[in-house]
């Protein structure tokens, strides 16, 4: 005869949380506090309290109202970066030259929107501006789209290559053609405050946050829910199979680099209609090399990576305060960035280890 004890341990047994279900949130979090404390030894080697620190960076950035605002304003470029690269990423290909698509977008978006404004509607003149940004990321990302898919030849090469000369290439046009006549700083006309994207009621924070959460959902959503993003998964996991499927994969390729290239211009698009205004010669903030570990900690999910990105940029927003109160150096974040590649890459290594011993 049963015991009744039994029946229901074994009633109770499928709803327990099998180990293995545990391993990508372990993966995802492990790196995140094995970062935090590294950056805090680092802190305290450098005579400066690690919790103070910490503490300081979220109270600057998460719990004031201006602090808040600001982590918000900063996050737009970031989300639809993330966007851009979760596309790529997914269907196996590496944009590492969203830098480049970046920069370019937003030299495009301030050489025409102070002029498009100055003659059209806002309604009209600052999608234009937008537009324009993207199809010069699209078109920056050509190059190394048609080398991967008529040559093989690596789209990460090809693509940092194409990020240095258009980080050069920005320089020197503003230096050159586009600089504004009255300013002796090398920078392109600036968009009046007036003519910037509209603010939320009762804050400083434009609609570019808008813009940026449905773009990013829109990317999220077109690689898991229609037979667009299916073909391109199928791209990324597989090559062999997407071409015996019949897929087109040269066209494949280059649509899904032209595409991350697009919105990676479209970021800087938004970034200069919304807050800069005008882009400067010496402008190059390194949103990409910022994104990328992020969107690897999402697990290239789009919901996820908007709590990551909110993290980071209270992180952000926090430590330049941080910085000039505990007397820390003002790149520290990068130092922080550094350690998260670092412990996500050992993460990663570790995980497939785990995974192939269950085999």
């Amino acid at each position: 005869m049963t015991d009744s004890t039994d029946v229901a341990a074994g009633s109770a047994a499928p709803r327990r949380l099998r180990p293995g279900a545990l391993l990508p949130l372990g993966m995802t979090l492990l790196p995140v506090v094995a970062a935090l404390v590294a950056a805090g030894l680092v802190l305290y080697a450098l005579g400066s309290d690690p919790v103070e620190y910490y503490g300081y960076v979220v109270e600057r950035g998460l719990l004031r109202w201006r602090g808040l605002q600001a982590t918000l304003v900063n996050m737009v470029p970031l989300l639809i970066l993330g966007g851009a690269l979760i596309v790529s990423f997914r269907s196996g290909l590496w944009n590492l030259g969203i830098d480049g698509q970046y920069l370019l977008g937003t030299l495009a978006a301030g050489a025409a929107a102070p002029v498009l404004a100055a003659h059209l509607s806002l309604w009209l003149a600052l999608p234009l501006a937008m537009v324009l940004g993207a199809a010069v990321g699209a078109a920056w990302a050509l190059p190394p789209a048609i080398l991967r898919a008529t040559a093989g030849l690596n789209e990460v090469i090809s693509g940092l290559m194409m990020s240095l000369i258009a980080q050069s290439l920005a320089a020197a046009a503003i230096k050159l053609w586009l600089k504004d006549p009255a300013s002796q700083e090398p920078q392109t006309l600036t968009l009046a405050v007036g003519d910037r994207l509209p603010l939320i009621a009762g804050s400083d924070v434009n609609v570019g946050i808008v813009l940026a959460l449905a773009v990013l959902i829109a990317c999220h959503l077109l690689m898991m829910r229609t037979a667009p993003g299916l073909r391109f998964r199928i791209l990324g996991l597989n090559p062999l199979a997407a071409t015996h499927a019949g897929f087109r994969v040269p066209r494949l390729t280059v649509a899904v680099l032209c595409l991350s290239g697009a919105l990676g211009g479209l970021a800087g698009a938004v970034e200069l209609t919304g807050v800069l205004g005008k882009m400067q010669a010496s402008w190059h903030p390194g949103y990409g090399f910022a994104i990328v570990p992020l969107v690897f900690l999402a697990r290239m999910n789009g919901w996820a990576l908007i709590l990551f990105v909110f993290a980071f940029s209270v992180l952000q927003i926090g430590s330049a305060s941080a910085a000039t109160r505990l007397g820390v150096p003002q790149d520290f974040t990068l130092v922080l960035i550094g350690f998260l590649l670092l412990f996500l890459a050992l993460s990663e290594y570790a995980g497939e280890r785990l995974r192939a011993r269950r085999r």
